[in-house]
């Protein structure tokens, strides 16, 4: 299946250090809590679904960094991407849907998951549990899980927050820069009216501006010069 158009225009998310941490030990905890090998966090990074965070513990197979193509391939992530809701399979080995799905390979025979969005609604990941034993999982390991999943989605919120804040303080310090560079005497030819820049620089105004500012230009002309240049014109 190809990714939409949405997934398309995915917000780029840079999850700092110590956010990994928190959610290590919310995985950790998931995996603790319901006595399970494998608690994960899984991120979209197109073509490849990829283990961002996962459960510490011996019997987990799953390692940060492991990655597989995700469209097509079966995952039960890659249903959870799809359909954008929850996934309980409590044995794939007796479900003729998941009998053959990949994570068999890694004797992980029962799975829950849930999609983690980002704040302009396209896929981040997803946050899942899987055990090596036939596991429906309980309403309140259910519950659990979705709780989970909102305070990544939060936390996701708040980077995405802080990202846009960035972008604008930026461009209100390029306006900033632009109105100190645009204001004040400029030094200007008497003559051809070109303007002397801080280099000493001759440079035509429209150079000048374009280079110093994000205006830009649309020649036309003007009825003085039209009835100088082009007698009879009509305007």
């Amino acid at each position: 299946m190809e990714k939409s158009q949405q997934d398309k225009d995915s917000l780029q998310i840079d999850v700092s250090e110590a956010k990994l941490t928190a959610w290590q030990e919310i995985v950790d905890t998931m995996a603790d809590i319901m006595g399970i090998p494998a608690g994960l966090i899984m991120r979209l990074n197109e073509p490849d679904i990829e283990v961002l965070v996962s459960s510490k513990g011996q019997s987990n197979p799953y390692h940060p960094g492991d990655k597989e193509k995700v469209w097509g391939s079966g995952l039960y992530c890659e249903t959870v991407l799809k359909s954008r809701n929850k996934l309980l399979v409590p044995n794939a080995l007796a479900d003729e849907n998941w009998k053959n799905n990949p994570d068999i390979k890694l004797q992980m025979i029962s799975y829950m998951g849930f999609p983690i969005l980002l704040p302009d609604g396209s896929a981040f990941g997803t946050i899942c549990v899987l055990d090596k034993d036939e596991n429906a999982y309980t309403d309140k390991y259910e519950k659990l899980l979705r709780k989970f999943r909102d305070l990544i989605q939060a936390d996701l919120e708040i980077i995405y927050m802080n990202n846009m804040l960035q972008d604008e303080n930026k461009q209100l310090t390029d306006y900033i820069s632009e109105i100190k560079t645009l204001r004040g005497i400029l030094p200007i030819c008497m003559h051809c009216k070109k303007i002397r820049d801080d280099k000493g620089y001759w440079n035509q105004v429209e150079a000048y501006i374009q280079k110093n500012s994000e205006a830009s230009f649309s020649h036309g002309i003007c009825k003085e010069c039209a009835e100088k240049y082009y007698p009879g014109m009509h305007l």
